[in-house]
């Protein structure tokens, strides 16, 4: 826990060119985490805000309406501050895993599934299922299969695919419009396990990729080359990336 908060506090990564100007006051921020111990809310001064009372979630958000939405394995809830359930999803009988939940500008809730049937679903406010789309992870390990997806504003979805070292772009009918490899000899081959976990689409067109056992986050433009990365090797002493699974590009322009 300590090392979770320690490393959101003091990895807020910067992309500008040098020189570099540090700032006597240091930058806070409050936070959200859905991690093995706890899932939450972190303040400002690094105490417990919010304890979702369930530990181990995969994805989630702090929602406009201060609720928050939280995807486990099994699950998928919206708690208000006082934990009440305003929304519900439970995993299909047919997979063995949920690796998603983003709520959509039209009021549904993207979810993914992971097993024999991976799937990405739009699901309403009744928790009715309104778009299923197939998924193409390239292995059959449900825990390996995808993990944070995201809808973009072209209507496409972003998936990130760990064991197939690929991020897919995949249309609402399914299609596979494109895709990144992360595998690329200059980030260390698969010998480097870089598997993406999150990938963010950024309003310059590039995409935010973290890659979990590489310990490593970068940056690809749209065609899929490194503009930007940080990694260990960027700290040799604090060496502070372990399995990296999450990241926002903040308004400031830092990571």
């Amino acid at each position: 826990m300590q090392s979770t908060i320690f490393c959101a506090f003091t990895l807020i990564l910067s992309t500008a060119i040098l020189p570099v100007t540090y700032s006597a006051e240091a930058i806070t921020h409050s936070f959200f985490i859905a991690g093995p111990t706890f899932t939450g809310i972190i303040a400002e001064d690094g105490s417990e805000e919010w304890n979702a009372d369930k530990a181990g979630a995969r994805d989630g958000f702090i929602l406009p309406n201060g609720n928050a939405l939280i995807a486990w394995s099994d699950e998928v809830k919206e708690l208000t501050r006082e934990k009440q359930v305003v929304f519900s999803y439970t995993k299909s009988r047919d997979n063995s895993e949920i690796g998603t939940a983003q709520r959509l500008d039209n009021g549904r809730t993207l979810i993914t599934e992971l097993g024999k049937k991976p799937r990405l679903l739009e699901v309403d406010v009744n928790g009715k299922i309104v778009v299923d789309v197939p998924l193409q992870p390239e292995t059959d390990n449900a825990h390996m299969q995808t993990r944070m997806a995201r809808k973009l504003a072209n209507g496409n979805y972003l998936v990130p695919h760990l064991l197939a070292f690929k991020v897919k772009e995949y249309s609402p009918n399914g299609k596979l419009v494109k895709q990144f490899a992360t595998d690329m000899e200059d980030l260390g081959g698969r010998a480097a396990e870089n598997w993406p976990f999150t990938a963010i689409r950024l309003e310059n067109g590039h995409t935010l990729v973290n890659l979990t056992h590489g310990n490593k986050t970068v940056e690809m433009d749209v065609e899929g080359n490194v503009v930007w990365k940080v990694g260990n090797e960027d700290f040799p002493e604090l060496k502070p990336f372990d399995d990296p699974c999450g990241g926002q590009r903040l308004p400031n322009g830092n990571t």
